[in-house]
């Protein structure tokens, strides 16, 4: 029960209830999600993609050993990797079940198969990439969490990670893991009915040893209406609590797919208004909200 305590103490000195938050560029946020579609395509589609989206396609891999696929464009002089995700839940929420490992490069505790996808990205990307330019980096589901990843190993190493959009991203680290890389320029895109943002979900065993899964980064929930909420630090985490353990819906579904995504982001591009989140959830007599 004390360490329950200190976690919960802990969580509330390291995020504040409710931050302050620029006003989101939904166009931009757009453009990011057009690419991590993208790179479900082709590569005769791709091309064409990207050329309708004045990027200029670098190079396109399927790292064999993992079968992650991913690309890299060009425009303006700004760096984008795309990493492909899967679009079927089901092989999503069995690909979470997988504990957190220490990660000898970052020094620090990640999902695995996460870990693992990033760094065979990281050694077949190196050739492509230019140190001297800013870097953007996206992906739908567990591409984004590869995506993210890739973007903590590419930082450590010097490259300038200007941008990190991510939709639909699972969790990749811990409590520690997500202190140390607070700076990371992240951004979660998620809907309120997808329940991949919520997994790994807090277990009573995670919570007793303070090792819990956490997201990093400004959490941007689209909502229907022209309306969107953002939240960070432990009022995101708490969205996790409301994770069922039932086999996925149709409903989960569709809020997990990317023309889901797609859809609510281009409404907002033309009009948007942030409102609260609420989590409907206290703590020792004391609202999140």
């Amino acid at each position: 029960m004390r360490k329950y305590l200190q976690f919960i103490v802990f969580s509330l000195l390291l995020s504040p209830f409710q931050l302050l938050f620029a006003e989101q560029d939904f166009s931009e946020v757009y453009s990011q999600a057009m690419l991590s579609n993208d790179a479900y395509l082709s590569l005769d589609e791709l091309e064409l993609a990207l050329s309708e989206q004045n990027q200029v396609l670098l190079h396109k891999a399927t790292i064999q050993s993992s079968q992650v696929n991913y690309f890299i464009s060009e425009a303006a002089g700004v760096q984008t990797i795309g990493v492909r995700g899967t679009a079927n839940l089901e092989n999503v929420m069995l690909d979470l079940s997988v504990s957190l490992q220490s990660d000898s490069l970052l020094n620090i505790k990640l999902h695995q198969g996460f870990s693992g996808g990033a760094k065979a990205v990281y050694d077949d990307i190196k050739p492509y990439l230019s140190i001297d330019k800013p870097i953007h980096l996206t992906g739908h589901s567990l591409g984004g969490a590869i995506a993210v990843v890739l973007g903590m190993y590419l930082t450590q190493e010097g490259y300038q990670v200007e941008q990190i959009i991510t939709f639909g991203q699972p969790k990749v680290t811990n409590v520690t893991g997500a202190e140390q890389f607070k700076t990371l320029p992240l951004i979660r895109v998620v809907t309120p009915h997808d329940i991949v943002p919520l997994v790994p979900p807090l277990s009573p065993l995670q919570i007793k040893e303070l090792d819990i899964y956490w997201h990093m980064g400004s959490e941007v929930i689209l909502m229907e209406n022209g309306e969107y909420a953002e939240t960070s630090g432990i009022k995101s985490a708490m969205r996790a609590t409301k994770f069922t353990s039932s086999i996925p819906s149709e409903k989960n579904l569709v809020a997990h797919k990317m023309t889901t995504y797609l859809t609510l982001i281009n409404a907002l591009r033309e009009s948007s208004e942030e409102v609260p989140y609420k989590t409907e959830i206290s703590l020792f007599g004391f609202s999140l909200d």
